[in-house]
Parts: C-alpha cells; structure tokens; sequence
C-alpha cells in the first residue's frame, strides 16, 4: 500500500489513515521504518502517536535508543532509534528482544542496523522524499 503526503498539513490525514490500516486492524506490532536521513521518520512517527491518543511528548529517543509513550487506552507504545548503535549486542543489551516480542507496539527508526533482530513478522514501511518535496509511505 502507498499513502502520499503532499505536505506537512496532510500528515495527521496520513496518520490515521495508516493508524486505521495497520494498528487498529492488529495487522502488526512491530513497525520498522526505513528511510534516508531528513525523510521524515519521526515525524511521522510523532503524528502517528497522536493519532493514537498519546498526549506524551514525542522525541526521538536517539541517544537513549527507546522511548516509552502511551496510547489514548494507557497502552505502551515504544519507540526506538538504533541510529547511533555500533553493534547489535547493543540492541540486545536494552532488552530490544524482549520488547519486540511483548505484544506492544515498537516502532522502530533505523531498522537496517539490527535486521537481523527483528522478528519475521516485522512490518517495513518505506518513507521517501519525493522530487517536489512531498512524502510518500510505502508498506
């Protein structure tokens, strides 16, 4: 499926979209976003945990490599960004196997780096920069 977002006032739109597409329908728990740097990740990351209910600041958690946040039914919501790790023990050492198999949502930026990790069920979703400055989401 592709959703395009012509601009920046169209990401709620698209993040609903892909919120009632995806996590409302239980179609995965894990979601690995994949994209250059600037394509929008977290951004859209952001959206789509308001689009979820989360009142939670959204940052990304590049220096901690996971941030918790709730859902508007008080669900954790768990958003990762392996950007800055050099290895996978890395990963392993915060635990990122547990909390991709706990049930929960994660929401993973740089998923490239710990692909070997992530479970066979893994949603992967491509954000791209269009030539004209739009974004396109491909899942």
């Amino acid at each position: 499926m592709k959703i395009n977002i012509p601009t920046i006032d169209a990401l709620p739109t698209a993040a609903q979209q892909f919120a009632a597409d995806v996590v409302q329908k239980n179609r995965a728990t894990v979601i690995a976003f994949y994209g250059a740097m600037g394509a929008g990740k977290t951004t859209f990351i952001k959206e789509l945990c308001r689009s979820l209910g989360s009142e939670d600041n959204i940052t990304s958690p590049t220096f901690s490599l996971v941030n918790e946040y709730t859902d508007a039914e008080g669900r954790p919501i768990l958003h990762f960004d392996f950007y800055r790790i050099e290895n996978l023990q890395e990963a392993l050492d915060i635990g990122c196997d547990d909390y991709f198999y706990s049930g929960n949502l994660c929401l993973i930026e740089w998923p490239e780096l710990i692909e070997d990790l992530l479970p066979e069920e893994t949603l992967k979703v491509t954000i791209k920069e269009e030539t004209d400055g739009s974004r396109s989401l491909e899942y």
